[in-house]
């Protein structure tokens, strides 16, 4: 039955409908008539929410639109309570009159977090539906709730570590362990929302959980205590009792920072936890002390009341309408996730023991791998100082001018901005951590610039480098490219989708905060990769990510120098030079550019076509001015041309990625599209202004198939576009039509777009189309390490990576967090295996598959002896590939060859993949 339309109340023979009762603290509503729309079960939705009529008008107009594009949801009366409910929520959003808490709703309609983002997703089924706001709001909730549920799991498994599950009879009757663990969490929740305004921040969070931990600790009896907390706790009672009532304690008592005996609790939960000890204490003294201060705490036998700390949340939960955390105690059905999600997060990978072969090894848990991932930033940088070394004071004394002094002003003068801007966005209290996370970023900056300037000098064999060590715009995007790289290890969150989520401190902030221009950053990534090769895959993937974003879109704002260079590089040969020829698309993409190539470009002189002129040295050192005769024109820019190079490779692999998933049918239209996409991009590059790539690329589909009669309509577009990796809704939802002006992308491709192209378009219709642009070389990223694991070949269901990150750093780096791929056996070289049956039975696998493939190949019926991994034979394991038995195979050769260890394995990679296969003009 289809929804009934809207009727008016009060103006006809039925009278006025009283108004419900808004509930507590809500003002009476006047006595007037009011729209009532929908049918009966959605207006005593709309009455327990207690929502306006301007939201009951839009939420039930949106329902009617979804509603018409999707006609199983008249037949299941549960999911149309629950599409009324993301309607609401989505008209409140909108219209900034949210009435009700998300709790509240997800009560409403009886389901739970991750089942209302579900509906939301297949309820987005229009460009129109959900608005960019509402996106903006549920990413929102989405952060937190994944953060607070990894929190929970990780409380509730260290509160068993820390309580006895039995305690003795010596403990208080009114201290009992779960009102220990249900006040901590309600203390923590509070703490959380007042120290923390970036509330998705889980190390901060886990640090703030370990100081709410200490302090409870040291208030419970040492009886109901585990080891070794119980002897942490009893060696401060010896030297002076830590529960004393908070309330018989003067503000300076208070607030006086502990003795080296108090600190033996966060000691021990650090060491358990591999947490920083510096870092949780600033966190403490800092943001929980403060907050103790602060919020006025009453105990009760020893013990803040739980009331009150729980009247005071509730305060800040009706404020923020957002997720009532306090029922994670109670497990409630609303916050849980599915079992299989919640047992892969509850448990922490563990190694097999040798009669364990069938334990699946489970991922890390959200807050062990962000730990994980501190420590590796940790090793790197601990012998590193946040003062220039020796060496680099040489290269700077060895200048024409010595960049010393200004190199120390710039540094402190961004830090000091830095922890401002750290303490604006995650809270006032924090911004001694921003300053600590500040100073590990230039610990890694003089660490990069040293191995940049040692690349360098072994390069031209040249000692000053006076030109680029003063260039100020260098050193900003080379201290900006350090700090993001800390920024992006600290910021880990707790998302469950595999991939790392932005924050508020995500890429670009860092741009902002420094002042600095995405097109003068992107100069500095590859280089940057280049020489630190202690850089973690995760981190170079993020480098990597920052570098197609500013590609995508953040290269092309309006106070971009791009378009400057663009200009000149169009004024060079009288409008028919290009920022980068069509004819060298299809060469392989050159890797032997530096920073200083970038920075100090242009490094060009200008060629006519077939010219075979080398390339210009950098002039990265001071040398006697030359006259240039005045007939000789602008130099190219390089870093301009290979922008350019990247954008096109970058472009082209979206492209034939959406034109995989939409028109597998038509392989000859993808060849026409990317003509026209790569003819806007080098000819109409003002459509690019504050606009995104992906834009473009849709556009250009769309408006190949509309003249070629293949009946492709945007919604498809978009919904394969959603389908991609590194996407945005807003990309299509929100594209600049002219200045202030925003729509769709179907609005912009009508209004923009295609007067623009219109002609250009046509043409593909005619029987003369315009020439072909030819297919850019593709070229593996220069990045990434090899794909992981590698499948032993033959069919046999083994394959070899290198060793991940470990459970915990402080137990070694040999250990696997995870099986990869999901197999019987896992096998890690260089570390202990348990029983030799295992090797057999991998000899035994990789033997007989290998034998079956080859004697269906082989004229021969001879029977042939089963070749064996080398595994089982005493002295003859050969990991580093350096010898091989008479008469093995290839891929047996190929596996002793995979499975040297983790250090020789990238350093092999990244030479490899910095090698070029052909020599291409810059």
């Amino acid at each position: 039955m289809p929804p009934k339309p809207p009727r008016k109340g009060g103006a006809a023979a039925k009278g006025q409908r009283p108004s419900p009762d808004r509930g507590t603290g809500g003002t009476s509503p006047p006595a007037t008539a009011r729209v009532e729309v929908g049918e009966t079960d959605f207006v005593a939705l709309c009455d327990t929410l207690r929502v306006s009529d301007n939201v009951r008008t839009n939420a039930w107009k949106t329902y009617e639109k979804v509603s018409s594009t999707d006609r199983n949801l008249m037949d299941y009366r549960g999911k149309k309570k629950n599409m009324w409910g993301i309607c609401l929520f989505s008209a409140a959003v909108d219209l900034d009159e949210m009435t009700f808490t998300f709790t509240e709703l997800l009560k409403s309609i009886g389901v739970s977090v991750c089942t209302f983002f579900q509906l939301l997703e297949e309820m987005d089924v229009n460009m129109d539906t959900i608005s960019t706001k509402v996106d903006s709001a549920v990413s929102r909730l989405k952060k937190k709730y994944d953060t607070l549920l990894a929190l929970y799991h990780k409380f509730e498994r260290t509160c068993e570590r820390i309580y006895m599950a039995q305690p003795s009879n010596q403990t208080s009757p009114e201290i009992s362990s779960p009102l220990l663990l249900k006040t901590s969490w309600i203390t923590f929740l509070l703490a959380k929302g007042k120290v923390l305004q970036m509330e998705d921040d889980l190390v901060i969070s886990f640090q703030l959980l370990l100081c709410v931990l200490d302090y409870f600790i040291k208030l419970s009896p040492p009886a109901m205590l585990n080891e070794p907390y119980k002897s942490a706790v009893s060696a401060i009672s010896v030297n002076g009792s830590t529960r004393t009532p908070r309330r018989g304690q003067n503000r300076s008592t208070r607030t006086s920072k502990q003795t080296d005996v108090d600190t033996k609790v966060i000691e021990v939960l650090c060491k358990e936890h591999d947490c920083n000890l510096d870092e949780v204490k600033n966190v403490y003294f800092t943001s929980f002390t403060p907050f103790l201060n602060s919020v006025g705490i009453v105990t009760s036998h020893g013990l803040p009341e739980i009331e009150d700390l729980s009247k005071q949340y509730e305060e800040l939960y009706l404020k923020n309408k957002d997720i009532d955390a306090r029922l994670f105690l109670d497990h409630d059905e609303t916050l849980q996730r599915n079992h299989l999600e919640c047992l892969q997060l509850e448990r922490t990978p563990r190694k097999n023991s040798p009669d364990e072969e069938l334990t699946l090894i489970l991922p890390q848990t959200p807050v062990r791998a962000a730990m994980n991932t501190i420590q590796q930033l940790m090793m790197i940088l601990n012998s590193a100082s946040d003062k220039p070394s020796d060496n680099l004071i040489s290269y700077f004394n060895n200048c024409t001018v010595n960049p010393t002094d200004g190199i120390l002003a710039r540094v402190e003068n961004l830090g000091n901005i830095f922890k401002e801007k750290f303490a604006e966005a995650v809270g006032q209290g924090c911004a001694e951590i921003g300053l600590q996370r500040y100073k590990l970023g230039v610990r890694l900056y003089y660490r990069v610039m040293e191995s940049m300037l040692k690349s360098e000098e072994e390069r031209l064999s040249v000692h000053n480098f006076s030109k680029l060590l003063n260039n100020n715009i260098f050193h900003t995007s080379l201290l900006a490219c350090a700090v993001e790289v800390v920024m992006d290890t600290y910021g880990r969150n707790a998302s469950q989708s595999g991939t790392n989520t932005e924050t508020d401190l995500s890429f670009p902030w860092i741009l902002s905060v420094l002042a600095l221009k995405a097109f003068d950053f992107y100069k500095v990534i590859e280089s940057f990769i280049k020489v630190e090769p202690s850089l973690t895959r995760e981190r170079i993937k993020h480098l990597e990510r920052c570098e197609h974003r500013i590609m995508e879109s953040l290269a092309w704002q309006s106070d971009s120098p791009l378009f400057d260079l663009i200009k000149q590089s169009k004024e060079r040969e009288g409008q028919v030079d290009q920022p980068e020829p069509t004819c060298t698309l299809n060469l392989p993409l050159q890797h032997n550019h530096t920073a200083a190539d970038l920075y100090l470009s242009p490094v060009r002189s200008p060629k006519k076509k077939g010219s075979t002129v080398p390339l210009i040295p950098t002039p990265i050192i001071d040398a006697q001015p030359v006259v240039t005769p005045q007939t000789q024109k602008p130099q190219k820019s390089t870093s301009l041309s290979l922008f350019y190079k990247k954008v096109y490779r970058l472009a082209y692999l979206r492209l034939n990625t959406l034109c995989f998933r939409l028109l597998s049918d038509h392989p000859e239209l993808e060849h026409l599209i990317w003509t026209l996409f790569q003819h806007t991009l080098q000819n109409e590059y003002e459509l690019m202004r504050d606009r995104h790539l992906d834009q473009i690329m849709m556009c250009s589909m769309y408006g190949i198939c509309k003249v070629k009669n293949i009946d492709l309509r945007f919604k498809m577009i978009v919904t394969a576009y959603k389908e991609l990796t590194n996407t945005n809704q807003e990309t299509f939802k929100r594209v600049l039509i002219r200045e202030g002006q925003y729509d769709s992308i179907i609005v912009f491709y009508n209004l923009v777009f295609m007067q623009k192209l219109k002609t250009n378009i046509l043409q593909y219709a005619s029987n003369r189309p315009p020439t072909l642009s030819p297919i850019p070389h593709i070229p593996r990223s220069p990045y990434k390490f090899s794909n992981s694991p590698l499948r032993v070949p033959a069919g046999n269901n083994i394959y070899i990576s290198p060793l991940k990150s470990p459970y915990k750093f402080s137990e070694g780096l040999l250990s696997p967090t995870k099986m990869t791929p999901r197999s019987r056996i896992l096998v890690s070289i260089g570390e202990s295996f348990g029983t030799s049956e295992k090797f057999h039975k991998i000899n035994q696998m990789v033997g007989s598959s290998d034998r079956q493939l080859k004697r269906g190949a082989e004229v021969s019926t001879a029977s042939k002896p089963l070749k064996r991994l080398r595994f089982d034979i005493e002295g003859q394991d050969e990991a580093d590939g350096s010898k091989h038995l008479p008469g093995e195979s290839k891929f047996q050769q190929k596996l002793a060859e995979m499975t040297s260890t983790r250090t020789r394995m990238q350093k092999q990679k990244l030479n490899d993949e910095i090698d070029t296969s052909a020599t291409e003009e810059k």
